[in-house]
């Protein structure tokens, strides 16, 4: 398996495990959701938790893969909110929820590059992120 193909499983396999994570412990989630948002917390957790499902699911099939990783990289720019809401509300909290809340602010920059790399290896035709065969 090539570099490229572990990457895109790779991101795949993070969207599904942060998506089943959305359902099986919501509470952690719904308390990143923004106040401002219409709706309950659980709502959006949930419907967070199904569109990273569904993400997954389009970048590990190769018909897919390119659409569902330009949607993944904007997916990962839409939830940044919720992650400046996690670093506000954990102002108050132990130093090691903070710092965790405040470190999750820059990777979110290399996630969106990294799915943008995913879709351009897809939209080559040979469903590589890129880098070729190794």
């Amino acid at each position: 398996m090539s570099r490229s193909e572990r990457s895109l499983l790779l991101l795949a396999g993070l969207l599904a495990v942060s998506g089943v994570a959305h359902f099986a412990a919501p509470r952690r989630f719904d308390a990143t959701i923004p106040r401002r948002l219409p709706g309950s917390p659980r709502m959006w957790t949930y419907g967070s938790g199904a569109v990273e499902l569904a993400l997954a699911a389009g970048i590990a099939a190769p018909r897919t893969r390119a659409a569902a990783a330009r949607a993944a990289a904007a997916f990962f720019v839409g939830v940044f909110p919720a992650n400046v809401q996690l670093a506000v509300d954990s102002r108050d909290r132990p130093a090691p929820q903070r710092t965790a809340a405040l470190a999750r602010l820059p990777l979110q920059a290399p996630l969106v590059l990294w799915a943008r790399k995913v879709a351009r290896g897809a939209a080559d035709g040979n469903g590589h992120t890129g880098q070729g065969q190794r």
